[in-house]
């Protein structure tokens, strides 16, 4: 046996998707990092090992210009390229891939933690603002060491940092260093979240195997094993969907015990598990029921996906509440979207619908006082173990969300390596260094705009060859019955005056109503308020263009309050900005005696929605009897499809200042550069112009790369394209020196990722940058999202 010791600036335990982005956010910002994995591979529930879909704040299309950027995103595009199919085994690869590039990153697999050595701190127990019964210790605490054992190697290691990041899921690091924490549910009494029930208990979700099948193009028998259940004789066929062409997470549902303890009662859970998995595939070969003779099981799983055990107690504790109301978090420092997702305590068993879902009207936001120890003071946390109520943990559970947690995790624990400090110590005094350093990053975060002092593109006149003025979108390509409300969303830009005209065939005379709705919350992409109504008179015919009069300028006072800063002394005095731009939710009311015509050219900025025509999930998925706005005005059908329809006033939403205008990603409004299209302007640029000689040294961009696409990691579905077509394919930079004269100083091709860095061998002077774009992965635009500069 070798006895060692591993001295770093962080300590991250845990490889799943959470413990990955925390290390190599960290990774990035300069620190040393241990990542200890207790399996072979890394990825955690989203591995070749578990094989559950990475689901993040998209909710599967509920959710608008919702999936994550920063590392979760790096990876969904990178696979989606390499991994159209959704082989797991090569999503293990991306995930691997994303590690090793990091040289600050020492990777420990197969290293199971199961010692920690944690020493009391002096003075009283810490005040924190939960006043909940809590399993743990009391008294503030510090953790000095953990120890693992790597199995097959027999290498017993101790890891030293001043630093330790539990993304167990479980929890264990956080339970032996005595950190405060709760398991089961709360009652609703405590924190008044109408999902919760009368009294607190300990149940928690249950744990679920998965498994594949395949065509094995010739007859195949089954036989079952002995230890296979009978599941005629249980409620599963009557209030499950079993189908014989289903695989994988199609069969989430195969789910037990949340009226055990999921970790220690594991084994005998994953028992349970294997013995319904082989039943059921008993029942759809041996049955006669369904068209299954070719059919044979490819794999089944062995290690059972957790959702749920022990969730940590930090400085704030997320509520349902906090999650509904979209509460915009002073200290925000990553978003979610799935919808609060809680399962029966029966699991499999039980005789209601496998899951229940309710959604805010949009993303929410998670506050990083949530996600470090409230009495161990240098321990942080990511995943689903984070400062949570078991209801509010029903949505930040899932792995795209838990991925963009551990961003904000380890990008902290970074800058407390840096200054000295403990994570409250930075919560405390130093929050708007780590959002603008989330937001350098491009982190997971909304309605935060860019601060930094030391961005030179700040400073500069901003002009381009061109910008799109106008919107339109002209081009049918299919009929649509109006037998719905639909609606587009468009940037009130300066606002909604004049006429929209819509492209229509009506099958007799009659009457279009449209109306003009604010959206409430810029981050949210569903009517809120009324604000216009107009109805005009159509004769019969086809092909018409039919135009609408609308007005509505958005006021600023509808927009999320400022937040004011008193700390960190570069921030001092200065106010967050926030977007003074709207969306407009332009609604066209049903009427069946019209067809509108959809385009499948769609532009950014634009959404179209359908009311009600299906929700296009199972009833299994949805489970309630009142409104949802975002399920009820469902994108689903119509991603990348916008109606026909043209405006004859102007836009300001795409001029070329949006690259410098601080956000990154829509929030009352697109935030962006759009050329006109490149048939008019075939080498589209962007310059900025300082006033004085720069000393730059790094570019850095952010191309746009559709949020609203909903991308997956395994096989739920796949894209008609391996590359986002808005993204920027080839291009170059120029820049103007001291004599005046324009030379190349980058030259790219091939591009396919959202963010790119330039870092220049050796600083050079000029006054002016231009960014040329050449060419596009599909898109009939140059879009740019955000230029910054540094010297």
């Amino acid at each position: 046996m070798r006895n060692e010791t591993v001295q770093s600036d962080i300590t991250v335990v845990g490889g799943g998707l959470a413990g990955v982005c925390a290390a190599v956010a960290a990774a990035r910002l300069g620190k040393k990092v241990a990542l200890v994995q207790n399996r072979p591979v890394l990825g955690g529930n989203s591995s070749s090992e578990v094989r559950v879909w990475v689901c993040g704040a998209t909710a599967h299309g509920v959710n608008r210009y919702a999936r994550e950027t920063g590392i979760m995103d790096e990876m969904f595009v990178e696979n989606q390229y390499r991994n159209p199919d959704g082989n797991p085994y090569l999503w293990d690869t991306v995930v691997l891939e994303t590690v090793l590039a990091e040289p600050n990153i020492t990777l420990y697999l197969n290293t199971d933690v199961h010692e920690v050595e944690a020493e009391d701190l002096a003075g009283d127990e810490p005040e924190g603002n939960s006043e909940i019964k809590t399993e743990g210790a009391a008294k503030e605490r510090r953790i000095r060491s953990v120890t693992g054992w790597m199995m097959g190697s027999e290498r017993r290691i101790r890891f030293e940092s001043p630093l330790f990041l539990d993304c167990t899921g479980d929890g264990l690091i956080g339970l032996l260093a005595g950190a405060k924490y709760r398991l089961g549910r709360e009652g609703r009494g405590e924190y008044g979240e109408i999902w919760a029930p009368g009294q607190p208990d300990n149940i928690t979700l249950g744990s679920t195997l998965l498994f594949y099948t395949k065509d094995a193009g010739h007859p195949v028998k089954f036989v079952p094993p002995s230890f296979a259940k009978d599941i005629t004789q249980t409620p599963i066929p009557l209030n499950r969907v079993i189908r014989s062409g289903d695989s994988g997470c199609h069969y989430w549902w195969i789910e037990w015990g949340g009226e055990l303890d999921t970790v220690h009662d594991n084994e005998r859970i994953r028992d349970e598990l294997w013995a319904v998995i082989y039943g059921i595939w008993d029942y759809i070969k041996n049955s006669g029921l369904f068209d299954a003779d070719n059919m044979t099981l490819e794999w089944v799983g062995s290690v059972p996906g957790k959702r749920e055990y022990r969730r940590f107690i930090g400085d704030y504790v997320l509520t349902q509440n906090d999650i509904l109301a979209q509460e915009p978090f002073e200290d925000r420092v990553a978003f979610g979207g799935w919808s609060i997702d809680l399962h029966p305590p029966q699991g499999m068993y039980a005789a209601e619908s496998g899951s229940k879902h309710l959604h805010a009207d949009g993303n929410y936001h998670i506050p990083f006082r949530s996600l470090y120890s409230v009495n161990v003071s240098n321990l942080l946390f990511a995943g689903r173990n984070i400062s949570a109520t078991h209801v509010a943990f029903g949505t930040t559970r899932v792995m795209a969300t838990c991925a963009v947690i551990g961003e904000a995790a380890g990008t902290a624990a970074a800058l407390c390596a840096d200054k000295g400090v403990t994570p409250r110590e930075l919560s405390r005094e130093h929050t708007p260094l780590l959002l603008q350093t989330l937001l350098k990053q491009d982190a997971s975060v909304l309605g935060l705009a860019n601060e930094d002092a030391g961005d030179l593109a700040r400073q500069a006149k901003i002009s381009a060859s061109s910008f799109l003025s106008r919107l339109a979108v002209e081009s049918a390509d299919e009929a649509y019955p109006l037998e719905h409300d639909v609606a587009i969303l468009l940037p009130a830009d300066p606002g909604i005056a004049g006429n929209i005209e819509w492209l229509l065939d009506a099958l007799e005379d009659t009457e279009l109503t449209v109306e003009v709705w604010s959206t409430g919350r810029p981050e949210n992409y569903v009517p809120a308020a009324l604000e216009y109504r107009t109805t005009v008179s159509v004769t019969k015919g086809e092909g018409q263009w039919i135009a609408a009069a609308l007005d509505w300028t958005p006021a600023e006072a509808q927009n999320a309050p400022q937040v004011q800063y008193a700390s960190e002394a570069e921030y001092a005095s200065e106010t967050q900005n926030v977007s003074a731009v709207q969306n407009a939710f332009i609604i066209v009311r049903s009427n069946p005696s019209v067809r509108l015509y959809l385009s499948h050219t769609p532009l950014t900025g634009l959404l179209a929605f359908e009311r009600g025509a299906g929700r296009g999930v199972s009833k299994d998925l949805e489970d309630h009897d009142y409104s949802q706005p975002v399920v009820e005005w469902s994108m689903k059908r119509l991603v990348r499809k916008v109606f026909c329809f043209r405006a004859d006033f102007a836009t300001d939403a795409y001029r070329p200042e949006q690259i410098i205008d601080g956000y990154k990603r829509p929030y009352g409004g697109p935030h962006m550069w759009l050329s006109e299209p490149m048939a008019q302007d075939a080498e589209p640029w962007v310059t900025l112009k300082w006033e004085n000689e720069q000393t730059v040294r790094e570019i850095h961009l952010i191309f746009n790369d559709d949020v609203n696409e909903d991308l997956i990691n395994l096989h739920h579905h796949r894209t008609p394209f391996e590359i986002i077509p808005e993204l920027v394919k080839n291009y170059r930079i120029d820049m103007l020196d001291p004599s005046g004269s324009w030379s190349t100083l980058i030259a790219e091709s091939g591009n396919r990722r959202r963010k790119r860095v330039h870092r220049l061998e050796a600083a050079i002077q000029m006054k002016a940058l231009r960014l040329i774009v050449e060419e596009t992965n599909g898109s009939e635009y140059a879009e740019v999202i955000e230029v910054r500069v540094y010297g």
